[in-house]
């Protein structure tokens, strides 16, 4: 009997670990999609705002679009001099990954 019931807690610490390590790498791989759209939005808000990237859209309009489609919601968006920063959110679980990107030319240019 002694040997079922330390099976048995064994196996529910196991499993509480195994839980808890599936929510914290959930929790990482939000936060990477979150910078990854992050990234992706800013890199086409600057492109939108020098004219590299032909598009009828504004280039905040763009970022949103292209947020959206990695999965993230656009928080925030600016744009001086062709250089956009943009704050985007991906949800996990009700938590909010935040991320912020930067990109324009490169300085001096």
């Amino acid at each position: 009997m002694a040997g079922s019931a330390l099976a048995a807690g064994l196996l529910s610490v196991a499993a509480a670990l195994s839980l808890g390590l599936a929510a914290v790498a959930g929790a990482a791989v939000t936060a990477q999609r979150a910078a990854g759209a992050a990234d992706a939005a800013a890199l086409a808000a600057s492109d939108a705002a020098s004219g590299a990237v032909a598009s009828a859209e504004e280039p905040c309009a763009l970022a949103a679009r292209v947020a959206a489609a990695s999965g993230a919601t656009l928080t925030g968006c600016t744009i001086q001099a062709f250089v956009a920063t943009v704050e985007v959110q991906a949800a996990y679980a009700g938590l909010a990954a935040v991320s912020r990107a930067r990109a324009g030319p490169p300085e001096g240019h």
